[in-house]
């Protein structure tokens, strides 16, 4: 059989390399999954599958450097499609949620949405947001944690809407945040409490956010400590560090 002119053999390499970028991209069809579930107010299956694309977000970095996947395609930035997701993901579909279930009453929802989406598009633009010890410079657009956490936790409008304008303004703050696998610094105890909330966080979304007041502070606590532990090894650099 005659092929046609432009055939080339595929690499395996290639064809590994390639299948985890199609990986990262199903990412987004979770995103899709959750956008449906949003707008049918169907929150606890929107979490859930924003929580598979969290689990796809976390595996598929390792993976790619694992197998050279920016050596082999140089052309296809996993980086870039990472960023597309991620921002729909962590960003535009949390920010929905929040003003979907008018959780901190009109038109507070509404701003706060628009404020946590526009505040977002601007951090993704930055090109200094990691600093080289692999912290976050500012708040990491980390919303759906952040939005997740109000949903378990039911704190006034006020409250509710006060915690976001102060994230919104660490965007763009030299503060330091936690990448709990990429800092290596404490990254034993960063990652264990990231796994203890991440546990919590599934065992409230089973009780469908009727969740008891213990479960309610855990939440809270673990949380709290990955929001500033960041900013405490910031302030105390050898906070971490291995003796020689």
């Amino acid at each position: 059989m005659k092929l046609p002119f432009n055939y080339r053999r595929v690499p395996y390499a290639e064809i590994r390399a390639f299948s985890v970028h199609i990986l990262t991209a199903s990412g987004s069809f979770m995103a899709f999954l959750a956008l449906v579930a949003a707008a049918e107010d169907r929150f606890v299956d929107m979490w859930w599958w924003l929580a598979v694309a969290m689990l796809i977000d976390g595996i598929d970095g390792p993976i790619a450097r694992k197998l050279n996947v920016k050596e082999v395609l140089p052309n296809w930035s996993g980086v870039m499609l990472d960023n597309v997701i991620d921002y729909v993901t962590y960003v535009l579909i949390p920010a929905f949620a929040l003003y979907q279930s008018g959780m901190i009453g009109q038109p507070l929802s509404f701003v706060a949405a628009g404020l946590i989406v526009v505040s977002s598009a601007i951090y993704y633009a930055d090109m200094g947001m990691k600093t080289d010890e692999n912290f976050f410079s500012g708040f990491p657009v980390a919303w759906n944690m952040l939005v997740f956490t109000l949903f378990v936790t039911h704190p006034s409008e006020i409250v509710a809407f006060v915690i976001v304008l102060v994230a919104v303004i660490m965007t763009f703050l030299p503060i330091h945040f936690l990448h709990p696998v990429r800092v290596s610094r404490l990254r034993p105890v960063n990652l264990t409490v990231f796994s203890i909330w991440s546990v919590l966080s599934g065992y409230a979304l089973l009780l469908h956010f009727l969740s008891p007041d213990w479960l309610m502070w855990a939440v809270m606590l673990t949380g709290s400590y990955l929001f500033v532990i960041g900013g405490i090894m910031q302030m105390f650099p050898g906070l971490g560090q291995q003796r020689p």
